[in-house]
């Protein structure tokens, strides 16, 4: 039912606006007057078009994408139980459930909305809840609006990502801006009293000497027209008139316990000498751990850089012990909404988080606010300490253990999580409020059980139970370490996180003085926990994401490996594409690690093993790239010699089936061959081939200028990067050959593109996101910005150039439209491509691409090249490209698109055979990046970052 509301009619219904007075006659009747109305007209982006999902809806219109809709509803499921209203009495029950889940995004923020209201809170009141501007300690506001938005804060969680939102209860009518400002929101008001509000100015012809005011709505900015006072209240008196309501200001102040001191006491830190590489094989600690991500993060308080993108297995398909949290894969926002830039926009961003039970969000007493604020979610162990002996009422702690029987199944595990989960729950019914799952000092006979599985299990109990907010829930874990695991814990509902054994083996590195740099342990271990909260930052923005409050419990992963009864029962709601291993094999991996750590290796007893994951090392993991493959394939291009070329293939191909990617477990069917003359010639494949976009300045000029050569003699096309490119390769060489690339790329930086850029290309590529790194910006350190760079990129030597996470002219599907057009204007004979990762939901996104008129959508895979990346994106954030394929392929066959369209898949390619299962799964052209590289001497140190490549590629 869309409406049954006596003050307001709504008319939906899948149409272009043309078309709707023409089924609905009322709005073809002249008589029929309405003091307002609300009109929203944009095609589906990211959930498929359907009659009841079409807005508006019966409180709001909304343009945009709630970015953590999962952790939102878990939140409002959990608060349902604890529900009570003076207005409802006990017709609140009827209310229940708040809201319906197979809705969109939009109607699920509608649902909430509508309760509140129906509670008694008036429209703009629950707005502001709901959809808060930005008010932390560094944003200029006045202590009384302060007040008021963190007395909510501990109530209700944003509902984050770009939002423009119209609202009306038939009294009141009003619009809002989300709090990075990520959608177009312009009002005009005219002499005679009408009000037009719209994404652009113009919707209605009004001469300009009618008009007495306009503007545009600025980040987190409301207005509101109220109809019985008969006048407009612009943002400053709405939310005065909100913030007065009550003292929220003194409730807050009089209530709020704020945990302050961190690293005060650090030193007192000391590691257990004796039992530290027991521990350290207990949890799966490798020297990598220690050298490639503990060293840099506790030197230098940043998160470690690679390059070159990943050739490793998957965790499912490989053969060396993996940690639960390598089966995730870190979602990320492209086209439909935008990431967000977490260094330059972090006065918008927060970490600050609060534990404890906040009550009951349809009242307003004091009471909600007596919650312990945190700054950020790592906790140091002196923090923990503090929390766990607080003596104040309402504040009451317990730690449940976190271990099942070593060598224990899966049976045992499954029981050992049941238990775990009923004294959690028991807890709470004897009024604990701060539940501690902990891995510390648990008994002999047991092995830990995987932190991520542990509290998403207890986080998902309490959710269903109805008692999530009544509790906080702080995991002390010794198998937590890095950026991911840190998100993956807070994602499946972690409110804080105690990475204590990382600390103890941070502090054994410096007495040991392991690290790269004469440290303290208090140094390090701060410089640790900074460079945690960074990569926090980083990761919530990927997915446009602004708060803490709103990425917990939001998950917004997806699985690569996990069987279909952990996912459902364990991580509800988390999408996955391919199943893999349970509980028996989870149990496993758990007691390999304890017997390891019991039994260590005779010939090493006092090292680590090496990890290998991001360098090759003999006792490592797989990888696709070695010195064999790399020297066979060099040799081959050189003597040009078909033999060695296929000795290389076997190779790759081999180790690609030994359950390396998701392509090497697929197998031909055997059939009849086809003559070869009837086969698609060589020529036109060759046409088929294009390389990956890859910088002048991330790549030398010679080795840039030698692609574009190569490419242009086959007739297959290089691609420019995102660096631009001089000016003079426009001009044919002597000998015919051309070194300009055919592909000119248009990212986020806009580096070197100018007109005659522009036009000198066949096809123009938007770069939205890329394989190795997608959601975050790109970055050339200023030591490799040398004049002739500085003067491509029409920039300044020395300098380091920033390409931001988004650009900053497409926040929605409507605006790539735009630079689509903007694009084909300027060039009219070259394609425009859009490059897209690979990502659950993807195919959604290029449907809507197709929709934008682009020619071709480029599919990248996660596991592509980069010239510099955060390691915690090069090895979890992306899926592999089959999956995004088939999904884009299936979606666009779905929509009747597909023959609008052409499809490019990149990302690791390197044989005929991958080609193929590209070509299979429904890709026309193909993309090299890597394999081109080595071609031409790379021998992949994996130091482009640093700028000491060794052969001159890079």
């Amino acid at each position: 039912i869309a409406s049954l509301s006596c003050r307001t009619i709504i008319y939906k219904g899948l149409f272009t606006a043309p078309q709707l007075s023409g089924f609905y006659r009322d709005l073809s009747n002249s008589e029929f007057d309405s003091a307002v109305a609300v009109v929203h007209q944009r095609y589906s982006t990211n959930t498929f078009p359907s009659w009841e999902l079409a807005q508006p809806f019966r409180y709001l219109a909304h343009n945009g994408e709630i970015n953590t809709l999962r952790g939102n509803l878990n939140h409002i499921r959990s608060r349902e139980s604890s529900l009570q209203s003076d207005l409802l009495g006990s017709d609140i029950q009827k209310t229940l459930p708040i809201i319906n889940e197979n809705g969109s995004d939009s109607s699920c923020l509608d649902n909430i909305l509508e309760h509140l209201v129906s509670a008694g809170r008036s429209i703009p009141h629950a707005m502001l809840m709901l959809v808060p501007e930005a008010w932390g300690d560094k944003y200029p506001m006045g202590p009384d609006l302060r007040g008021f938005f963190e007395y909510h804060a501990g109530m209700m969680e944003p509902w984050d990502g770009p939002a423009a939102i119209a609202f009306s209860d038939g009294t009141q009518t009003g619009a809002l801006l989300d709090r990075n400002g990520l959608r177009p929101a312009r009002y005009t008001v005219t002499k005679n009293g009408l009000i037009v509000f719209a994404s652009e100015t113009g919707v209605l012809e009004i001469p300009e000497n009618e008009i007495v005011d306009k503007g545009a709505l600025r980040p987190g900015e409301i207005i509101l027209i109220d109809f019985n006072e008969k006048r407009l209240l612009k943002n400053g008196e709405v939310k005065t008139l909100c913030a007065r309501k009550q003292p929220y200001r003194r409730w807050v102040d009089e209530n709020r316990i704020s945990l302050r001191g961190f690293y005060s006491d650090v030193s007192v830190i000391k590691p257990d000498m004796e039992n530290l590489l027991f521990t350290q094989r207990l949890f799966g600690y490798t020297r990598e751990d220690l050298q490639m991500i503990l060293d840099p993060m506790a030197t230098t308080g940043q998160e470690p850089v690679g390059s070159m993108g990943t050739d490793s297995p998957l965790a499912v398909l490989s053969e060396k012990n993996q940690l639960l949290f390598n089966y995730f894969k870190q979602l990320f926002a492209q086209v439909t909404n935008p990431p967000i830039d977490p260094v330059r926009e972090e006065l918008v961003m927060s970490l600050m988080t609060f534990i404890g039970n906040p009550g009951n969000i349809l009242s307003e007493i004091p009471q909600n606010s007596r919650l312990i604020k945190l700054q950020h979610p790592v906790l140091a162990n002196e923090d923990l300490n503090r929390i766990r002996e607080l003596n104040i009422k309402g504040f009451r702690s317990v730690s449940i253990p976190i271990g099942f029987p070593a060598k224990g199944d899966g049976q045992a595990l499954e029981n050992a999580i049941s238990d775990m989960c009923d004294r959690a729950e028991k807890a709470i019914a004897n009024g604990i409020t701060l539940i501690i799952l902990s891995d510390r000092n648990l008994p002999e006979n047991q092995a830990p059980i995987p932190a991520l599985l542990a509290v998403s299990a207890v986080n998902r109990r309490l959710v269903m139970a109805g008692v999530r907010t009544s509790s906080g829930i702080i995991v002390e874990t010794g198998e937590a370490r890095e950026v991911m695991h840190i998100a993956l814990l807070l994602g499946y509902g972690a409110t804080a996180v105690n990475p204590y054994f990382a600390f103890e083996t941070i502090a054994a590195m410096v007495i040991k003085k392991q690290f790269s740099k004469n440290l303290g342990i208090a140094e390090a271990i701060e410089k640790y926990i900074k460079a945690l909260c960074k990569g926090l930052l980083k990761t919530m923005s990927k997915m446009g994401i602004s708060t803490l409050r709103s990425y917990r419990s939001a998950q917004v992963f997806q699985i690569v490996g996990l069987n279909r009864n952990v996912v459902s029962t364990y991580f509800t709601g988390t999408a996955s594409d391919v199943e893999g291993i349970g509980l028996d094999e989870i149990a496993a991996e758990a007691n390999e690690r304890y017997h390891h750590a019991k039994n260590p290796p005779p010939t090493s007893p006092a090292v680590l093993s090496s990890g290998g994951h991001y360098r090759q090392r003999s006792d490592g993991e797989r990888h696709l790239w070695t010195s064999a493959s790399v020297s066979t394939l060099q040799q081959a291009a050189r003597t040009n010699n078909y033999r060695l070329f296929k000795k290389y293939t076997k190779l790759i191909n081999d180790q690609s089936q030994k359950q390396s990617t998701l392509r090497g477990l697929f197998s031909f069917k055997k059939t009849t061959a086809v003559p070869i003359d009837e086969v698609e010639p060589v020529e036109n494949i060759l046409k088929r081939f294009v390389t990956g976009a890859m910088s002048f300045g991330s790549i030398s000029k010679e080795a840039h200028e030698t692609i574009a050569i190569a490419m242009n003699r086959v007739k297959g096309k290089s691609n420019s990067g995102e660096g631009g490119e001089d000016p003079i390769r426009y001009q044919p060489l002597e000998n015919g050959d051309s070194r300009s690339s055919a592909i000119k790329q248009v990212a986020s930086g806009r580096f070197g593109v100018t007109a005659e850029y522009l036009v000198s290309a066949k096809e123009l590529q938007i770069k939205i996101a890329q394989g190795a790194k997608p959601g975050e910006g790109g970055q050339l350190p200023g030591h490799k910005v040398n004049e002739e760079i500085a003067r491509v990129r029409h920039s300044t030597p020395g300098v380091t150039l920033i390409s931001p996470p988004p650009h900053h002219d497409i926040y929605s599907i409507e605006d790539l439209a735009q630079l689509i057009f903007d694009l084909k204007n300027i060039n009219p004979d070259a394609r425009v491509s859009v490059k897209l990762v690979s990502e659950t939901g993807v195919g959604t996104v290029a449907a809507g691409v197709a929709k934008a008129h682009a020619d071709v959508v480029l599919i990248s895979g996660y596991d592509g090249g980069t010239g510099a990346s955060p390691l915690s994106s090069i090895r979890h954030a992306g899926a592999p490209w089959e999956l995004g394929l088939a999904e884009t392929q299936q979606t666009l066959l779905l929509n009747k698109l597909r023959s609008r369209i052409r499809i490019q898949v990149d990302g690791q390619i390197k044989t005929g055979r991958d080609v193929v299962i590209g070509a299979l799964l429904g890709a026309e052209e193909f993309g090299f990046a890597t394999s081109i590289l080595v071609t031409m001497g790379c021998v992949l140190m994996r130091k482009c970052h640093k700028n000491t490549c060794p052969v001159g590629v890079a």
